[in-house]
């Protein structure tokens, strides 16, 4: 097989991360971009060697000269775009989350099954290489079994207003925006079992904070402050079928001393952190031992991430393989994101 030939549809700011590993990867090739804006479609293009723009994703889905494609959308036009290019044909990249409801997962999955494409979930942070470390010790039986996992993304004012703060187009603010990496991350880490049930709180309680003075923080090109109908903060208690269990909270405002970004899973032989530093704990000889394990990076590695994610999903296209998140893994990521929003609103837990 020749190069594979590649489009991104979307070209906002996350688009970048994905062109620019394409375009390290020698065996991918960038041949369009389409997005809503003609001129931003255009300045990607000639950034990246691209031939063709396109406006309208139809159009760009009928183009017999792409073999795959990555989906950088908004989160509300995640389902309708990877049902029709499994449907086109062709291979699917889609950035996290899969999509918004747990009903819209299950047409994608229908549709990518059917399709017999490769179809792959946007969850980077499997890709980073402190993951492949720390596998590595687990293989090992360093770890033994992981049966507590502990994840806070927390920031005092980090809304991005814009699209991010917008529910419809969104489908919800820091638990399926950050949220869904860390407990994701988990999830897979600890061998991605069965969901038994999740109880969940979801806080409306100070908006996007814009009054804030003297603090910068990042603003999608959207931004607009009058607006925002998603949520400040979710914390959530996930059980699993095979009794271990995961607690998290994450933010976009908080009234916290500082932004906290933590990420710990513990197991029967021992333990380690993955946020904001690698750490392994461990016995030997009746001592325990804190572990920092020499490594480029000690947190997360955001372009490595980025480039081995979009190399393994070129890899299996070349090769007919089976990527490490699947579409099936994002149907499961849903029905837990919407679990916690659901366990909120009803002051329930809820039975997955």
């Amino acid at each position: 097989m020749d190069k594979v030939r590649v489009a991104v549809i979307g070209a906002g700011s996350i688009s970048e991360s994905h062109l620019n590993s394409y375009q390290n990867n020698p065996e991918a090739e960038i041949v369009a971009i389409c997005d809503l804006n003609g001129e931003r479609a255009k300045a990607a293009a000639q950034k990246y060697g691209a031939q063709k723009t396109y406006t309208d994703y139809h159009e760009l889905l009928a183009d017999p000269d792409i073999d795959a494609v990555s989906i950088c959308t908004w989160n509300n036009q995640h389902a309708e775009i990877s049902i029709a290019a499994a449907k086109a044909g062709k291979h699917v990249l889609v950035e996290k989350p899969l999509c918004r409801t747990v009903e819209e997962a299950l047409q994608i999955q229908e549709a990518a099954h059917a399709g017999g494409k490769v179809f792959q979930v946007g969850y980077v942070r499997r890709f980073d290489p402190n993951v492949a470390v720390l596998q590595s010790f687990m293989e090992s039986g360093e770890i033994g079994e992981l049966y507590y996992a502990k994840a806070s993304l927390l920031r005092r004012v980090g809304n991005p207003g814009g699209w991010f703060a917008d529910k419809e187009r969104s489908g919800g603010g820091p638990l399926i925006d950050i949220g869904v990496h860390a407990i994701d991350l988990c999830w897979y880490m600890m061998g991605k079992p069965k969901v038994k049930s999740v109880s969940g709180n979801v806080y409306h309680k100070l908006g996007n904070r814009s009054h804030v003075k003297n603090y910068s923080f990042y603003k999608a090109a959207d931004y607009d402050a009058s607006k925002n109908t998603v949520e400040d903060m979710a914390n959530a208690l996930i059980r699993f079928e095979n009794g271990a269990s995961l607690l998290v909270d994450v933010s976009f405002s908080l009234h916290a001393k500082q932004d906290e970004a933590a990420i710990k899973l513990f197991g029967t032989n021992g333990g380690f952190e993955i946020d904001p530093a690698l750490v392994i704990v461990t016995e030997k000889n009746d001592t325990i031992l804190n572990i920092e394990p020499q490594v480029d990076h000690k947190g997360f590695n955001f372009a490595a991430a980025f480039q081995n994610e979009i190399n393994h999903f070129i890899e299996n296209i070349k090769n007919g393989t089976e990527p490490i998140a699947t579409v099936d893994d994002g149907v499961e990521m849903m029905k837990i994101l919407n679990g916690i929003y659901e366990s909120s609103e009803k002051g329930v837990e809820i039975q997955l």
